[in-house]
């Protein structure tokens, strides 16, 4: 079945038009392409100029004094409270055991039960309650540097926001079962 003249130059007259729309469209995708690298990089001047700044200043007058008076109380109440009574803990089981240890080595050299001499074990008791003080007390940390929580922050907003903004260019650029990208850009598909 032969196809007339006329009907050729029509579907000739179509392939040109289908190939002028496929070049315009490349050309369109190729500028979008463009505008959706601009503006990430826009966004990052953004979070990098406003976002940041605003999220350190907000950290900073908000949360940073009391993140500061949560360690200060508890560095505080660790040297004046539990340190001390670890240590009182830890001395006198020592001194308890020294007691036993005295106990034991009277026993064995046969002069038996003796009186138990509180001046003695209470000065033992402070001997090793101090040492084990000195040992469970930590001494002051060095200030950390580098990226804060605030700085942490503004790391997740802009990529929240940069996550959208690729989002939302993909909906923009996606192909839905009509509209389809050929692999060879150059060359328009045959009607």
């Amino acid at each position: 079945m032969s196809v007339s003249r006329k009907r050729k130059k029509e579907l000739r007259k179509l392939q040109q038009q289908a190939n002028s729309l496929w070049e315009s469209q490349q050309v369109l995708l190729g500028q979008a392409g463009g505008i959706a690298r601009e503006a990430g990089r826009q966004l990052g001047y953004y979070n990098r100029e406003q976002v940041a700044p605003a999220v350190q200043h907000g950290y900073e007058k908000y949360a940073a004094p009391y993140v500061s008076q949560g360690v200060q109380t508890g560095r505080k109440l660790y040297n004046t409270k539990i340190v001390p009574a670890a240590g009182a803990v830890v001395g006198s089981a020592m001194s308890m055991w020294d007691v036993a240890n005295d106990t034991r080595a009277r026993l064995a050299a046969g002069r038996g039960f003796a009186g138990v001499d509180l001046a003695d074990l209470q000065k033992k008791a402070d001997k090793y309650s101090a040492k084990a003080a000195k040992r469970l007390s930590v001494a002051q940390p060095a200030k950390k540097s580098g990226i804060g929580a605030g700085g942490v922050i503004a790391i997740l907003l802009g990529l929240a926001a940069a996550a959208g903004v690729v989002y939302a260019a993909w909906q923009t650029l996606r192909a839905d079962d009509e509209l389809w990208v050929a692999d060879d850009p150059l060359r328009a598909p045959d009607a």
